[in-house]
């Protein structure tokens, strides 16, 4: 393969990306069409402290695969509840609802990974409640919006 079509290989610190606490917790987009160029999908970080939740959505065109690394969650998926322990992992269909909450008495730090991107990076993300932190900037994780 030739030096021009190899891709450029990026390390990010997810230290020096902004959280993000629209929906609730702390959320961290490290790799991204933004902040990598990536062209299928993007990752973060979701940190949920006691109490905390990220509100009711839904992803129209993305598939949400979500691994809990430490603390404990529950995930509702179209009204049922799905406890996650560390270690464990969950896979939210397109076009599901979803929502996480950390009942546990520690931190919750979870992994997420959303593929295929919407067509245009607005479009990605439907909100079916009201967020805990409406004022805070939405989060982008395009190119372009």
């Amino acid at each position: 393969m030739s030096q021009a079509n190899r891709a450029t290989v990026e390390k990010v610190p997810f230290s020096d990306v902004p959280a993000n606490r629209r929906r609730g917790g702390e959320i961290r987009i490290g790799l991204s069409p933004r902040t990598v160029g990536s062209v299928s999908g993007f990752m973060g970080t979701v940190t949920l402290e006691p109490g905390d939740y990220v509100s009711e959505h839904y992803h129209p065109y993305s598939e949400e695969f979500l691994y809990l690394v430490r603390g404990n969650l529950v995930v509702t998926v179209d009204g049922v509840d799905i406890d996650l322990a560390p270690d464990e992992a969950v896979m939210v269909p397109i076009g599901a609802r979803h929502r996480l909450v950390n009942h546990g008495s520690e931190t919750a730090l979870a992994v997420l990974h959303l593929s295929p991107l919407a067509p245009e990076p607005r479009l990605g993300h439907v909100d079916t409640e009201p967020q805990p932190n409406a004022d805070e900037p939405t989060l982008h994780v395009g190119g372009s919006d």
